[in-house]
């Protein structure tokens, strides 16, 4: 090895050279999109089927995450390998389909050997490849043209610009047609169901809330003795205290325990409702989960009260459910 191309100024200096490289890639067909971007979604947007993304080699791994990328934000699609397709995967294709081919050279054999199928078939053909003028950008309903610069390969044969510049514009695809679908982050959420985005936005307080019996709570008449045992046997660290329409007035938690041994009260008699706290920071059950992780770390608090419109306690929960619920 040559060290001086190893040493840590070296390869910085490449590192710094393939951004550079490939930024002005990125920039070059960046100020080439037109018409035939606009058409491509169209394409998309009119069709009743799914976009099926293929590609061989580096263009298959672009086009693999173009389709998950494309399918997570509202648009249906799915990766299907060209050599595959012509030894019966070409039969997952419907004719209401619409192909979305990425080679760079426009010449890839595997890719022209599906192109009389699919036009006997009837699908449509979006191509991106690195030359307008190849076999798949010319026999292609509409073509992006990838074309970049330079490789970020010394040699120039490592696919680097070109692979970035066609990941980049699956991106422009899918957030084009994200925003003309009006796709939303509850969208989003709705196919992210096992992620933490999708706990954060489906989860609702509703479903990690204590209900029921479950609800530490004390009538406005308890003692603090009274309170402390239902503290004990609910394990929330906190009790609400109602009235006797199970309106809310007012929380105990911990924290007010330990400031009443601080005053020197004497715990054993105290009326829980001087000691309270009046105005506690409560939440809607239809609120989102993370909701009231937000509030209790605005606050500093650890626990929260749920209550309805007129004000009854229907619910409780406190940072250790949202910690088992994986919100935060």
């Amino acid at each position: 090895m040559d060290s001086s191309t190893t040493s840590p100024d070296a390869l910085l200096a490449t590192a710094r050279r393939v951004f550079d490289v490939e930024s002005a890639a990125l920039a070059a067909v960046g100020a080439r999109l037109d018409g035939d971007f606009t058409r491509a979604c169209q394409l998309i947007l009119a069709t009743s089927g799914r976009v099926v993304c293929t590609g061989m080699g580096k263009s298959g791994h672009i086009a693999r995450k173009i389709a998950a990328t494309l399918a997570s934000t509202g648009t249906p699609a799915f990766y299907v390998h060209p050599g595959e397709a012509g030894h019966g995967d070409l039969g997952m294709i419907t004719d209401a389909d619409i192909v979305l081919a990425l080679s760079n050279s426009g010449e890839t054999d595997e890719l022209l050997t599906l192109l009389p199928v699919l036009a006997r078939q009837g699908n449509k053909l979006i191509a991106m490849t690195g030359k307008p003028a190849s076999t798949l950008g010319r026999q292609a309903d509409v073509h992006i043209d990838a074309s970049v610069p330079a490789e970020a390969c010394p040699l120039h044969l490592a696919p680097t610009s070109s692979t970035t510049a066609a990941l980049v514009l699956g991106d422009a695809l899918a957030v084009a047609l994200l925003e003309a679908r009006g796709f939303t982050a509850d969208d989003f959420a709705r196919s992210h169901p096992a992620g933490s985005l999708g706990r954060r936005l489906l989860l609702h307080i509703r479903d990690v809330m204590h209900a029921g019996e479950d609800i530490p709570s004390v009538p406005d008449t308890a003692t603090v003795g009274d309170a402390l045992m239902e503290m004990s046997r609910k394990r929330l660290g906190m009790t609400a205290v109602i009235d006797a329409d199970r309106r809310l007035a007012g929380l105990f938690t911990d924290g007010d325990l330990r400031r009443t041994l601080d005053a020197g009260t004497d715990v054993r008699g105290a009326r829980i409702v001087d000691v309270m706290t009046s105005n506690p920071k409560t939440i809607d059950e239809e609120a989102l989960a993370v909701e009231a992780a937000q509030l209790m770390e605005a606050h500093k608090i650890n626990a929260l009260l749920v209550i309805n419109a007129d004000r009854q306690v229907v619910g409780a929960l406190n940072i250790h459910d949202l910690l088992r619920a994986r919100v935060v």
